[in-house]
């Protein structure tokens, strides 16, 4: 079994360049192992082999991998120490009247939405004003759709909910001014390049599956791709420990500035 699920990393990385091994192990071959057996194969080599026949299995194997559960406003406290103290200290110290932010492994599009609303609180909506990233390809395609299910608005501010939002049949569709202020791609964190001096990086429950080395790795990244001054905003179980390490400091819970 061992044998069998390593040699299944092994093939995962050459087909898509997605290390496993920088996942923690235990959460990761739960979850796949509860796919493999979903599909009724006993092996994981078998279940390679399929994938590579079936284009489906692989969407859904990444699917499962990414974890693609999220909601606008999620948390909605944090988005609130965002909109009051942590967005105007930034505007303020940028001064100018656009902001370079990035919202990394964006799932469905919700989180890079929410922050489009709260930076049309402050500056006139432009487009591509954010990079929303993430590893599949198919919830990339999801979000750039717009339609959300009611459930997903839930804590939507009213104003923003009548401002940029259209009911439509079981959900609301968002509007094309909103839309169009994001820029999706896929993008790979361990292992692809990160672009740079973002005023803002938006990166929240996802580390939480990654190894310790990995995270370590990515911290590093993120920071390099801050300007100095820059915010880090991770998840509510996040907290990044040592944080000078890797030239950060905290701001606020969960806000992390790049030390100038």
């Amino acid at each position: 079994m061992e044998q069998d699920y390593e040699q299944f990393i092994q093939n995962i990385y050459k087909a898509t360049n997605i290390d496993l091994h920088q996942y923690k192990e235990t959460q990761m071959k739960r979850r796949l192992t509860t796919l493999k057996s979903k599909h009724g194969f006993s092996t994981f080599a078998d279940f390679f082999i399929a994938m590579k026949q079936k284009p489906g299995l692989l969407d859904e194997f990444l699917d499962r991998m990414t974890i693609n559960v999220s909601e606008f406003y999620r948390n909605p406290s944090r988005w609130e120490i965002l909109k009051s103290t942590i967005l105007p200290e930034i505007l303020k110290t940028s001064n100018k009247n656009s902001l370079k932010v990035w919202s990394a492994a964006c799932s469905s599009g919700e989180e890079p939405y929410t922050i489009a609303m709260l930076l049309s609180e402050f500056l006139p909506l432009k487009e591509n004003m954010i990079l929303a990233t993430d590893l599949d390809q198919n919830i990339i395609e999801q979000a750039k759709r717009g339609f959300y299910l009611e459930k997903a608005v839930q804590n939507v501010p009213n104003i923003h909910l009548d401002r940029y939002f259209q009911k439509k049949d079981l959900g609301y569709q968002l509007n094309q001014s909103l839309m169009k202020s994001v820029t999706f791609k896929k993008q790979n964190l361990l292992a692809d390049p990160f672009d740079s001096h973002f005023d803002l990086i938006v990166c929240r429950n996802v580390m939480i599956y990654f190894t310790e080395e990995a995270k370590h790795q990515l911290y590093l990244k993120f920071s390099k791709a801050l300007k100095p001054g820059g915010i880090l905003f991770v998840g509510s179980t996040e907290q990044i420990f040592h944080s000078k390490k890797y030239n950060l400091e905290a701001e606020e819970t969960f806000f992390y500035k790049k030390i100038i």
